[in-house]
């Protein structure tokens, strides 16, 4: 954690960047398993890093993928698993993802601000994402979103672990924290300088930016 905020460090591609989160006490090491990211990879280049990975939760990120893909990932290595999904998505494809990775799924439904989500989405995992909506991808577009509609579906359902996303790096995320009562960010393109390369003084700043906000009195409780 970083002043009591959970961190997750989302489309790595190499060591040095995996470290620049260690660095600062990231919780979780994102790695974008969807080909058409432009920050994804593949599992084999996966696996070649993991030995020499730092020891923080390491997450695959996906969208839409096959449930016995889910198995695969998690034997490769992976302790949780991110899947971001349409809302038409057949309610038995998520219950096959929740089967085939029970109690390491998190789910992050392509949703706009102010919709409901839907109760079979919550039966399936503990864990939700909320990022922002774009109509043409699957988050990753480095805009922000709602903060006050993830502070609105976290307290509708405080039964559940809620993850904001969307566009959040230094110059924003105190704000963000303050507005959304956020403890468990995901960044990604705000921590940049250019798509899946890491930017080690950014994410410096993210951390340093996270600790003068509790610093100051501001941060939600726990």
């Amino acid at each position: 954690m970083i002043a009591g905020i959970r961190v997750k460090v989302c489309g790595l591609r190499s060591l040095v960047d995996a470290e620049a989160a260690d660095a600062v006490g990231a919780d979780h090491l994102g790695f974008i398993l969807y080909p058409k990211s432009p920050r994804g990879i593949s599992l084999e280049q996966f696996r070649s890093l993991l030995p020499r990975l730092p020891p923080r939760q390491k997450v695959a990120v996906s969208v839409e993928p096959r449930p016995e893909e889910l198995g695969e990932w998690l034997a490769a290595g992976f302790d949780q698993i991110q899947v971001h999904f349409r809302p038409e998505t057949p309610v038995a494809t998520v219950a096959a993802w929740a089967a085939a990775a029970p109690g390491k799924l998190w789910l992050a439904p392509k949703v706009p601000a102010g919709t409901a989500w839907r109760p079979e989405w919550l039966a399936a995992a503990g864990t939700m994402l909320v990022d922002t909506y774009h109509a043409a991808g699957f988050g990753g577009s480095g805009l922000t979103g709602d903060w006050s509609d993830y502070a609105r579906c976290r307290a509708e359902h405080p039964g559940h672990q809620w993850i904001l996303a969307g566009g959040l790096g230094p110059e924003n995320v105190a704000r963000a924290l303050a507005e959304s009562g956020a403890r468990w960010i995901d960044v990604n393109s705000g921590v940049e300088s250019a798509p899946g390369v890491k930017d080690a003084a950014k994410i410096r700043l993210l951390a340093a930016s996270i600790r003068q906000h509790a610093a100051g009195g501001n941060a939600p409780p726990v």
